[in-house]
């Protein structure tokens, strides 16, 4: 299982991005990795970075190993369209489907370190997604749910120094800057990346952690506006009975 090859889709956040990757982990290859932050939704371009990256490896669709998709949280327009391809090229294809949580995925990026980790997205409404990880021996290992919540009311979880990563550092950076609790990477080194999605599945895949599903769906950890709306409306209606 060490040719493990995987078409990687990664649409959390406003930067997408497309990979082929072979092998398993730190110890894989990126063959290819396209990363496009458009001024339009991603599905204006997404199937053709799949096409292009698919053409210019020269990869055809019997040689791949599966289809890996990163899972969310994050924007749920991304979501829905990144887990609408992966879904569509597994079921034409007839390869399995491969869902990797978006914030595992920045942990995988991270050398182990001794702090237990925090990785963010920007989760808007001055909210982040967030996880805590901690070191083991075959990288990190997620030891609490997927949280959605203020960056302030993170920080006062925190009780001991912790390495904080990824993109929704830099939207709070005023907030966690000078936090004798935070420690701070460069949110450049850990952003959502398909190649990180890919060789993270390869991994999980081969380690039987991680198992091939048809029936994925997007991880969004926050109801959506449209069910917020439909709560807000059902609460004010029982209310006024």
């Amino acid at each position: 299982m060490a040719d493990v090859l995987i078409l990687a889709i990664e649409t959390a956040t406003g930067c997408g991005s497309v990979a082929v990757t072979r092998g398993v982990g730190p110890a894989g290859k990126i063959v290819a990795e396209y990363t496009l932050q458009p001024d339009t939704t991603h599905s204006r371009h997404l199937l053709g970075l799949i096409r292009t990256i698919m053409g210019g490896t020269g990869t055809h669709w019997h040689q791949l190993t599966a289809v890996a998709v990163s899972q969310g949280p994050g924007s749920f327009t991304g979501l829905r369209i990144g887990m609408a391809a992966a879904q569509g090229i597994a079921l034409a294809v007839a390869l399995p489907l491969l869902p990797v949580p978006t914030l595992d995925s920045l942990a995988v990026q991270v050398p182990p370190a001794d702090w237990p980790l925090c990785c963010l997205l920007d989760a808007r409404k001055q909210q982040v997604y967030a996880a805590v990880y901690r070191s083991c021996e075959k990288g990190w290992k997620r030891v609490s749910p997927f949280l959605v919540t203020h960056p302030g009311e993170l920080i006062r979880s925190f009780q001991e120094p912790t390495l904080v990563v990824g993109p929704g550092l830099l939207t709070y950076e005023s907030i966690f800057c000078g936090h004798p609790l935070v420690r701070r990477m460069s949110t450049g080194l850990v952003a959502p990346r398909a190649a990180a999605v890919g060789l993270h599945a390869a991994d999980l895949l081969v380690q039987g952690k991680i198992r091939p599903d048809e029936h994925v769906t997007p991880l969004y950890v926050r109801a959506s506006e449209a069910e917020m709306n439909v709560l807000t409306t059902k609460t004010l209606t029982d209310h006024a009975r």
